[in-house]
């Protein structure tokens, strides 16, 4: 879809809709007041009649209104003006797009983004706008051999700003979003996309397509003899259970020069069976999605690249499968990572923090500023924040509070666990140096402390995302998250460079 910013009175306007808000009780917005004014009261008699109440989700659609230029006025609800926050902002968003596309209206012209959200500017009204609308729109059929296309489907959205000041910053921001959906639905196709086809192959093969796609992003790919010679025991021996080879995908987005650069590694794990420790039958087929981390940091490199951010940025992803097989991993195994390091592998489905840990070693090799992994990596996370945020634990109280920042601003959260070494002695093993899992207690916190011991030589956070990778049931589909968090990261690192 088309974004582009623009100023200009909405009665001038010729498209085919003009969407603007109708707050309650029954109060119009600026921009619908200049439209009731110009056509005699046609909106306010309207809106006294009771058609429309204001509250958020209801919608009104009007035909041939005196005195304008559009075919059709979209009347959106957008409830108490003084409490319009940033969830009801992205709602009234996503109910605009919807409509939008489910009335045929090709094209529209949209004044919501000036209403006044809490704490929030044009900037943000703008790339919120461009990404909630790209999000609600979103679908996931091309498996499919009956497609349901939409037969007049939105093809362009124009977002007003409210003086020519303010083109330059809205025109900013509809980059910046337009670059963070286009990752996000990188990271949402990969998520979806089912375990036969989505393979450690297909996504290095995703990443080689991404350097010819963009100048600045370099490929590098590792078989399974180069991490052999490289002593990644503990990613093989995931690995070895699958019939499909394991791959280490490294990708480089060079944009300066040789400043250190800022490592994202992702979980790549296309499917997870449990291993040995076989899960329940119920719901494995979503373990297609444990893969999310690794799908966030390909979506993260297409956006900046997009964006072609002045930073040197490095996206590696450790792939597997994790599958039961009589050369798989058995509980009580022990193996070496490439650090030196030996672990009892106490639980096979504790499989995500083996194939972590070998590539947070490796990272050591590009001398990074700092270095933040991705996974969905414990069902514990889920229990304990549910699906609204992301898990993040941190060795370095800088870095956290700035990706807690960027959470913030981007609405794609997390919340900060502790990583307190006494958290350390339930990974104590009396055969190996640590063993891969902790007990029930603090699972999140547990994985993150395993994690931590191969973090050492660098500032580093872990997000977490089991909980808000994808969603479950009828609307099942991965989320794409935390492409925003971590795009809003960097993006904050270039304004302080």
């Amino acid at each position: 879809m088309e974004f582009t910013a623009k100023s200009g009175n909405p009665e001038k306007q010729r498209t085919a809709c003009i969407v603007v808000g109708v707050f309650e009780p029954r109060r119009l917005s600026p921009a619908a007041e200049r439209l009731d004014q110009v056509s005699d009261g046609f909106i306010s008699n309207l809106i006294r009649r009771g058609d429309l109440e204001g509250k958020i989700g209801l919608t009104l659609l009007l035909h041939s209104v005196p005195n304008t230029l559009c075919d059709r006025i979209l009347l959106i609800g957008c409830g108490r003006e003084r409490e319009l926050h940033d969830a009801q902002y992205r709602k009234i968003m996503a109910t605009t797009a919807s409509t939008l596309n489910d009335i045929g209206a090709m094209e529209a012209v949209c004044y919501l983004t000036e209403l006044h959200v809490k704490g929030r500017d044009n900037h943000w009204n703008i790339r919120q706008a461009v990404e909630t609308m790209e999000d609600s729109l979103y679908s996931f059929d091309q498996l499919k051999s009956k497609k349901d296309a939409t037969r007049r489907p939105l093809r362009k959205i124009v977002l007003s700003v409210a003086s020519r000041r303010e083109l330059q910053d809205s025109d900013a921001a509809v980059s910046e979003g337009d670059a963070i959906a286009q990752g996000v639905k990188f990271a949402k196709d990969l998520g979806n996309l089912p375990g036969n086809i989505c393979t450690p192959s297909y996504l290095a093969e995703q990443a080689l397509e991404l350097a010819k796609q963009f100048d600045s992003i370099t490929t590098e790919i590792l078989d399974q003899a180069e991490m052999e010679e490289l002593g990644m025991g503990a990613l093989l021996s995931v690995a070895k259970g699958s019939r499909q080879a394991p791959k280490l995908i490294c990708m480089t987005h060079n944009g300066n020069g040789k400043s250190k650069p800022i490592v994202l590694v992702g979980k790549g794990l296309t499917f997870d069976a449990g291993g040995i420790s076989l899960k329940p039958a119920a719901a494995m087929d979503e373990m297609k999605y444990d893969m999310c981390g690794g799908a966030s940091v390909f979506g993260v490199m297409k956006a900046v690249a997009q964006l072609n951010l002045p930073l040197n940025i490095i996206g590696v992803v450790p792939s597997s499968e994790n599958m039961p097989d009589g050369a798989a991993n058995k509980p009580g195994d022990i193996v070496t990572s490439m650090s030196g390091q030996t672990i009892e592998i106490l639980n096979t489905d504790a499989e995500g923090r083996l194939i972590l840990c070998d590539a947070l070693t490796y990272s050591e090799k590009y001398d990074p500023e700092v270095v933040i992994d991705i996974a969905t990596l414990t069902g514990a996370c889920v229990v304990a924040l549910g699906k609204h945020a992301s898990g993040l634990l941190s060795n370095h109280s800088p870095l956290a509070h700035d990706l807690l920042n960027a959470g913030r601003s981007s609405g794609d959260r997390a919340w900060e666990l502790p990583l307190w070494e006494e958290y350390q002695e339930q990974l104590k093993s009396p055969f190996a140096d640590m063993a891969n899992i902790g007990g029930r207690d603090a699972g999140t916190i547990t994985a993150a402390c395993f994690l931590s011991s191969f973090t050492k030589k660098y500032n580093w956070a872990h997000l977490d995302i089991a909980g808000s990778a994808w969603r479950s049931g009828e609307k099942k589909s991965a989320t794409g998250r935390p492409v925003p968090l971590l795009t809003q990261y960097l993006l904050d690192r270039c304004k302080e460079k």
